[in-house]
């Protein structure tokens, strides 16, 4: 968990927005951005791995040569940009437990404050809630911490010729060929595969956590590690409220091919979880 005060967590945001607006080319800076809880940190550690470059996380970073991560719209003087995507409704599900249920990453404040402007009866009853925890993320929450909300983030960044977009189901299903293309492209070096694929293995969902992907930890930042979550939590209600607010973005992402899947889907009355990963472009 971040321990440092509010006061040089701001300053060490503004520090980072001068570094990467003004910076990233001539130091150079490889900057990981991503709406929250799209994977970013998790890409963020194995691109510091492989390019031997530091990853000042939670710390106030030095002007030099290193990886830098954060929630970013996109801007004309970055460079160097890998844009990490994850399907919106998952992002929903696992902003749901980060924002609502204390973790190791997290803050108490944060999560009583979102309990605070969200008053469920029953919070693990994340089904009945999610209808309107979305309202809340597209709505409410974008003008707080963040700014913007996930449609907003996916407008920003959309079809920018200047940045590498990665979206994160395709990263799970294989790692190091997702990363391949970005990696070449900032150091103008073909990729030692056999050493990404070994850097991948590292910061695996399972080494990092200890559990098998799927395996759920609602107490745990790295809650479950898979793509497709929001089937097992999404009813009908929820997909539409999904779909009012960000629906255009999941099928300009290919994640859905029309807006078929609002009346297709049925939330699973199993505990198991869906095997496989989310079938997107």
């Amino acid at each position: 968990m971040d321990q440092r005060n509010r006061l040089l967590i701001k300053l060490d945001a503004l520090q980072r927005l001068l570094m990467v607006n003004c910076f990233s080319g001539i130091l150079p800076l490889y900057i990981v951005t991503e709406y929250p809880k799209s994977g970013g940190s998790w890409v963020a550690q194995m691109l510091s791995a492989y390019l031997d470059a530091p990853f000042p996380r939670n710390e106030r970073p030095k002007f030099t040569r290193c990886v830098m991560h954060g929630h970013y719209l996109h801007a004309p003087f970055m460079r160097n940009v890998l844009c990490v995507v994850r399907d919106g409704r998952d992002v929903v599900v696992s902003a749901y437990y980060h924002m609502l249920f204390e973790n190791e990453k997290n803050s108490s404040h944060l999560v009583e404050q979102t309990r605070r402007l969200n008053p469920f009866a029953d919070y693990e009853d994340i089904t009945e809630n999610l209808p309107r925890f979305i309202e809340y993320l597209f709505t409410v929450e974008n003008k707080q911490y963040m700014h913007f909300n996930w449609n907003q983030f996916i407008d920003s960044w959309y079809e920018k010729p200047d940045a590498t977009v990665v979206k994160y189901s395709h990263l799970l299903a294989d790692t190091a060929n997702s990363l391949r293309p970005y990696i070449e492209k900032v150091t103008g070096e073909e990729v030692d595969m056999m050493r990404l694929r070994q850097v991948a293995d590292d910061f695996s969902f399972e080494r990092l956590s200890k559990r098998v992907a799927g395996e759920e930890d609602i107490g745990s930042f790295l809650r479950k590690g898979i793509a497709g979550d929001w089937k097992n939590k999404f009813d009908k209600a929820a997909c539409e409220a999904f779909d009012y607010y960000a629906g255009d973005n999941l099928i300009r992402l290919g994640f859905e091919k029309d807006r078929g899947w609002i009346s297709q889907h049925q939330v699973s009355d199993s505990q198991e979880d869906p095997p496989g990963l989310l079938a997107d472009a």
